[in-house]
């Protein structure tokens, strides 16, 4: 099982250039950026978490830029978003922006996408809330067009375009895997459908994450399909990790402040003797 990093980069926390220097040096595989274009002031939307929302979601850096950042300081670490609001996102735009990372960087995107939880967020954005899953799928699947396809052609009813060029391709062939979030009850059928991968959040989830991964896993054997899981917010215990690790989860991402070097230093020591403690 491997183990990367996610943290929110911001105006006020270490540069991402920077804690991906740490990652790497301290023997991480990977690091992901989250995604939120702006918080809308109403907080009419409750935060899923529970309590007040942190400042820090309205003053997040742009994870492609933080993750260019990120793959340019290093030279193994794979970098990415987690997650992408890709119903949020122009599908052409994003695509070359993914592909131009995965080009630049030898490969080392992780794209991990979901559909939002902040309503007024999504509606900012010209996008009716409840069609956001249905936008999500049309995004991917256009992304994935222009990935594969010299000339890509895509038609939906939100994403439609014929015979476009669009370069640079990915370095991961045919595309860059897109690891789908979500912990609702209908998070498994999307991944099935058009994902990846699956990207849970351990903290949201409101039962026993291992079962729902062995369920995952059951679903594509009878389909004859692979899909891999990362697990965002994994528990900083190896008894756990053992536990996701033979259900066949293949990442688990540790969530980690980045407010300052000292802390930063701080987190990847504690994270790093857990994963010790799991691989000993």
């Amino acid at each position: 099982m491997q183990f990367g990093l996610t943290t929110f980069p911001t105006d006020e926390t270490l540069d991402p250039a920077e804690v991906a220097r740490l990652a790497e040096a301290a023997g991480f595989e990977s690091l992901l950026f989250p995604d939120h274009t702006h918080i809308p002031s109403s907080r009419a939307t409750p935060y899923p978490g529970g309590g007040e929302l942190d400042p820090a979601y309205a003053r997040l850096i742009d994870p492609f830029a933080a993750a260019a950042f990120a793959a340019s300081a290093t030279s193994r670490l794979r970098v990415g978003t987690g997650l992408c609001l890709v119903a949020q996102r122009d599908p052409i735009v994003t695509a070359k922006l993914a592909a131009s990372i995965d080009h630049l960087s030898g490969g080392r995107l992780l794209f991990a996408a979901g559909a939002g939880w902040n309503r007024e967020e999504v509606a900012n954005h010209g996008l009716d809330p409840r069609q956001r899953f249905a936008a999500m799928r049309e995004h991917v699947e256009a992304m994935r067009a222009i990935w594969q396809q010299e000339r890509a052609t895509y038609a939906g009813r939100f994403v439609a375009f014929e015979q476009i060029w669009s370069w640079p391709k990915p370095v991961q062939r045919p595309s860059v895997p897109i690891l789908l979030g979500g912990n609702g009850p209908k998070a498994l059928d999307r991944v099935l459908a058009y994902g990846d991968g699956w990207y849970p959040n351990a903290l949201s989830e409101p039962g026993d994450l291992v079962a729902r991964v062995e369920e995952l896993m059951r679903r594509a054997a009878e389909l004859g399909v692979t899909r891999t899981v990362t697990v965002c917010c994994a528990p900083l215990d190896p008894h756990e990790l053992e536990r996701l690790a033979l259900a066949g989860v293949e990442r688990c991402v540790f969530w980690i402040a980045s407010t300052t070097r000292a802390e930063v230093e701080r987190e990847l020591t504690a994270a790093r003797a857990v994963v010790e403690r799991f691989e000993g």
